[in-house]
């Protein structure tokens, strides 16, 4: 009988863990369900910000389609020689972790702009465009034009490919002082906006 009775007891014990787990188990299935959510909010923000780098996606406002998009495409970095195609997100966002999260959060002022339609005509853009411009221009010199240095380095360049003018400001100025590359490329994919009035 006691071999019995230590049967069922041993029974009873496991069926009370069945349904009320110790308290280590409930930590470890809330550690486990805590990693699970924070894997599935990292692949959800990952697949937001892939979307939100899209070429599609920076178009789909009309103020971009009808201005910038239609500059870009008419520059090399929408179609070359070596049909190597640079998309908005290439130079405007960050590939780095840290500084690409900063520069999705500063572009939620876009969408505050296109909400109350600051730029919502060529003439509003227009007249906007100086601004625009030199705000990008000194984030990428705030960043030694760190975007631009992703696709281009000095060390790779082919100087004896270059025109002379090129070659020399490159290889006798550019290249031996590191200079960053906004400081002489302004307006490559996009119409130079025009220097501020006086009057």
């Amino acid at each position: 009988m006691g071999l019995l009775s230590k049967a069922a007891g041993r029974l009873k014990v496991a069926w009370r863990t069945f349904w009320s787990p110790p308290r280590s188990l409930s930590l470890g299935a809330i550690l486990i369900v805590g990693i699970l959510a924070g894997a599935g909010l990292l692949w959800a923000g990952d697949a937001i910000i892939q979307r939100t780098n899209s070429l599609e996606f920076c178009i789909s406002c009309h103020e971009m389609e009808a201005t910038v998009y239609e500059e870009y495409k008419k520059s090399s970095h929408y179609s070359n020689p070596s049909g190597v195609r640079v998309i908005c997100s290439d130079c405007h966002v960050p590939r780095a972790g840290l500084a690409k999260l900063v520069r999705k959060v500063e572009a939620a002022a876009d969408i505050y702009h296109t909400l109350v339609g600051t730029i919502s005509t060529p003439e509003k853009f227009e007249a906007r465009r100086r601004l625009l411009a030199e705000r990008v221009w000194d984030s990428m010199l705030r960043s030694d034009s760190r975007e631009c240095r992703t696709c281009h380095s000095y060390e790779a360049m082919a100087f004896h490919k270059q025109g002379n003018d090129a070659r020399q400001k490159m290889k006798l100025e550019a290249a031996p002082n590191n200079k960053s590359c906004i400081e002489c490329h302004k307006g490559i994919a996009h119409k130079f906006p025009p220097e501020p009035r006086d009057d």
